[in-house]
């Protein structure tokens, strides 16, 4: 199955970006800092998940992005879905040439398993992750060393 880095840096931003919208718009750069993941790559994935609807930017001072709909309202299949990432089990990309340019015997086994990855996250929204005791106690961890590094930041 692929399932690429984009999908999965999506998913986990997203998350990190509901975790920390409680003061106002979040800054890429402290996502970035958090999750290890690009700048670059970050502001690639949410102009994507602005244009889908999924987040909005607000500029200025302060400025950064936040949810453009409610957490419950935001599936985990839309936000792969819109940074163009497939759920594909397949091993023709969905294209049904697996073997010299013709279908092969597993293809629509493949491609069913597929359509069931993404069903499965279809139904789930990030208002349940948000709920799941794992995800709260890996937030804590990340805000928890984030603290540390500013305090030895701030000795320095």
């Amino acid at each position: 199955m692929r399932l690429t880095t984009k999908g999965r840096y999506a998913v986990t931003a997203m998350l990190d970006l509901v975790l920390h919208s409680e003061q106002g718009p979040v800054n890429l750069s402290a996502i970035s800092e958090r999750q290890h993941i690009s700048l670059s790559y970050l502001e690639q994935l949410f102009a994507k998940l602005r244009r889908r609807g999924l987040v909005k930017s607000i500029r200025g001072p302060g400025g950064g992005y936040c949810l453009d709909r409610s957490i419950a309202d935001i599936y985990v299949a839309e936000i792969i879905d819109a940074v163009d990432e497939s759920v594909d089990a397949t091993n023709c990309s969905g294209e049904a040439n697996c073997q010299e340019g013709e279908v092969c015997l597993t293809h629509h086994l493949w491609s069913d398993l597929s359509d069931q990855i993404h069903t499965f996250l279809s139904g789930i929204s990030l208002a349940s992750l948000m709920e799941r005791q794992e995800i709260q106690q890996i937030a804590t961890r990340q805000n928890h060393r984030e603290s540390e590094h500013i305090a030895m930041t701030m000795v320095d």
